[in-house]
């Protein structure tokens, strides 16, 4: 694999995300679409720091990004489930109010 097709593959996995993220009104999709625009950010970094410079300090800067992002897309998941439970909804729309 080549840094290109690496390149090519992280523009359409941001693509598909961006398209999920704005083409849905569920909240759980919309986080579907954000996690694959992170992963696809994710993607291209590792691909640039494997073949610019392999050592491995950058891959662990990776992990340490990718394991924050799963923490973040947990507690997005808690307020998706208690928003549902709460209104029974889990429509971005009845969101709205939670920046109150």
């Amino acid at each position: 694999m080549t840094l290109q097709i690496a390149l090519v593959l992280a523009a359409a996995l941001f693509s598909v995300g961006l398209y999920g993220a704005l083409s849905q009104q569920v909240v759980v999709m919309v986080m579907m679409g954000l996690e694959l625009m992170v992963n696809a950010v994710i993607l291209a970094a590792a691909a640039i720091w494997w073949f610019l410079a392999p050592d491995p300090s950058g891959q662990v800067l990776l992990l340490v990004v990718l394991a924050a992002m799963t923490v973040e897309m947990a507690m997005g998941f808690a307020v998706a489930t208690l928003l549902h439970r709460e209104r029974g909804s889990d429509m971005t729309d009845s969101a709205t109010d939670l920046a109150r």
